[in-house]
């Protein structure tokens, strides 16, 4: 029996792989775990708050609403934007304290809303308050 010691065929060196994935997923909750996130470091500021709300009297509240389409109410009544700074300069000349309820769709285009603010602010009357949680009204004819 003669023994082969001639080279045999090289085998290369294998890693094995089939526990990588467990190891990074493991590697990715501990960062997860680990990792502190910076606090945000902007200007002490407490904000007010009230000790009871005050209702404010409906003679000194104006309410404009604007539906999805662009058409605009005043009080119950349908006015056009081009005619929203004379109306204002006549409520606030009456009542200068007045306050402007100003609520719109959301969908209403931002093309109206400017103008009437616009006209709001020409006339004066810059006590707003912005909402936007109305629905069309259906009772609205026009």
């Amino acid at each position: 029996m003669a023994m082969d010691f001639g080279r045999s065929a090289r085998k290369d060196p294998v890693i094995p792989t089939s526990s990588m994935g467990d190891i990074v997923f493991l590697l990715l909750i501990f960062f997860m775990v680990t990792t502190v996130f910076r606090k945000e470091t902007g200007l002490p500021v407490e904000l007010p708050r009230a000790e009871a709300g005050e209702e404010a009297q409906r003679e000194l509240i104006s309410n404009i609403y604007i539906d999805r389409i662009g058409r605009i109410s005043v009080d119950d009544r349908l006015v056009e934007p081009k005619h929203i700074y004379d109306l204002f300069m006549r409520k606030v000349n009456e009542n200068p304290l007045l306050i402007v309820s100003f609520k719109t769709d959301t969908q209403t285009p931002y093309e109206v809303v400017s103008d009437v603010m616009e006209g709001l602010k020409e006339a004066n009357a810059v006590r707003v308050l912005f909402s936007n949680d109305i629905e069309v009204n259906p009772g609205l004819k026009f």
